[in-house]
C-alpha cells in the first residue's frame, strides 16, 4: 500500500474529524458527520495496520480517532456550561424559528380583539349579556382594578403562574390536533376585546391599558410564542416535506419542547410583574418601563441570541448532541 497517496487523500477528511472533536458545540448534522468519520477514520486505520503493521502515520491517525472518540464518550459536559447553553444557544435558537408565526399569532389576536371590542362598544345589547349595568360599572370603577390587589400576593403570583404556564403547555402539547391552537387564540382574543370594551363604556379604557401593559406585554407574547410553537407542530404533521410524518413531529416537538421549558421562566417573570408591580403605587412610566424591560429581554433572546445561533446551525433541539453520541456508541 503506497501511505502517501492514502495519506494525500484522506487529508481532507481527516482534518475535518480533528476539526470536529475539538469544536465546542456540536449541532444535530455535526454530530452525524463526526461519526461518519469516525466511522470511515477507524476503516483507515484497521487498513493501515494490516497492511503496513505499526507507521508513523498511523499512530497520528489513531490519536485523531481516540480525541473523536472521547468527544462522545469523554467525562459529561458540565451542568453550569450545559444551563447557560440552554437559555444563550438552545432557547432562542427555538424562539428564532417561531418569530415570524408569533408575530402572525399576535396580529391576529389583536385585530379579533379590535373587533370584538368594536363590536360590543357598539351595541349596548351586547353589553347586557355581560352583566347588568350595576355589576359592569363596579367591574370598571372597582372591579378590574382589584383584581391585582384582592388576594395574597404569594398565592396570587402562584395561581397567575400556573394558570398561565398551563395554558402555554397546552398550546404545544395539544397543538397537533390542530383545532386547539385557534381556540386559545380565539378565547384570549375575545377576553381582551370584551374587556376592554366594558372599560370603555364607562370611561376607564385607559385605567385598562395602563394595567394590563406592565405585565401583558410578556404574558401576552409568551401566549404567543406558544400558539405559535402548536401552530409549527401541527403542519410539520400536515407538510412533513421530505421527511416522515413522524420524523417531522420528532424533530419538530424536540426543539419546540425547548419552548416550552424556556416559557415557564418568562411566564414566572411575568407573574410576578403582575402581582407585585401592576398593582404597586409606583408612577406608571416606571412600571410600565419594567415591563417594557421584561419584554425586551424575550425580544433580544429571541432576535439577538437567537439570530445568531440560527446562523451557527442551532435548531434548539436539546437532544441532538446525546442522540448523536449513543448512535456512534451503539455503532
Amino acid at each position: 500500500m503506497d501511505l502517501d497517496a492514502l495519506a494525500a487523500a484522506r487529508h481532507d477528511d481527516w482534518q475535518r474529524l480533528d476539526a470536529l472533536s475539538r469544536g465546542r458545540f456540536l449541532g444535530g448534522a455535526e454530530a452525524d458527520e463526526l461519526i461518519e468519520r469516525y466511522q470511515s477514520g477507524a476503516s483507515d486505520l484497521s487498513l493501515i495496520r494490516t497492511t503496513a503493521g505499526s507507521t508513523a502515520l498511523g499512530d497520528r491517525l489513531s490519536i485523531r480517532l481516540a480525541r473523536a472518540r472521547l468527544r462522545f464518550t469523554g467525562a459529561p459536559e458540565n451542568p453550569l456550561r450545559r444551563f447557560i447553553r440552554f437559555w444563550l444557544v438552545s432557547l432562542p435558537a427555538a424562539l428564532y424559528r417561531l418569530r415570524w408565526l408569533t408575530l402572525a399569532v399576535a396580529l391576529v389576536t389583536f385585530a379579533v380583539a379590535a373587533l370584538f371590542a368594536w363590536w360590543a362598544a357598539g351595541d349596548p345589547r351586547v353589553l347586557a349579556t355581560l352583566g347588568s349595568d350595576d355589576e359592569l360599572a363596579q367591574l370598571a370603577d372597582e372591579g378590574f382594578v382589584a383584581y391585582y390587589s384582592e388576594h395574597p400576593a404569594a398565592s396570587f403570583a402562584g395561581a397567575v403562574w400556573t394558570n398561565n404556564a398551563w395554558i402555554a403547555a397546552q398550546c404545544v402539547a395539544f397543538g397537533v390536533l390542530g383545532v386547539w391552537v385557534p381556540v386559545v387564540v380565539l378565547q384570549n382574543a375575545m377576553n381582551l376585546g370584551l374587556n376592554a370594551a366594558v372599560m370603555a363604556a364607562y370611561g376607564e379604557l385607559d385605567t385598562f391599558f395602563l394595567y394590563i401593559t406592565p405585565h401583558g406585554l410578556l404574558e401576552l407574547t409568551c401566549v404567543f410564542v406558544a400558539a405559535a410553537a402548536g401552530l409549527r407542530i401541527f403542519w410539520a404533521w400536515v407538510a412533513p416535506g421530505a421527511r416522515t410524518r413522524g420524523a417531522a413531529l420528532a424533530e419538530d416537538a424536540r426543539s419546540l419542547f425547548t419552548v416550552a421549558i424556556g416559557l415557564v421562566f418568562f411566564l414566572f417573570v411575568s407573574g410576578i410583574i403582575e402581582v407585585f408591580v401592576t398593582p404597586a403605587p409606583w408612577p406608571w412610566p416606571v412600571k410600565i418601563g419594567i415591563g417594557v424591560l421584561a419584554f425586551g429581554g424575550l425580544l433580544f433572546a429571541m432576535l439577538g441570541l437567537g439570530r445568531r445561533a440560527a446562523r451557527a446551525g442551532e435548531t434548539g433541539d436539546l437532544v441532538e448532541f446525546e442522540a448523536g453520541s449513543r448512535r456512534l456508541v451503539a455503532g
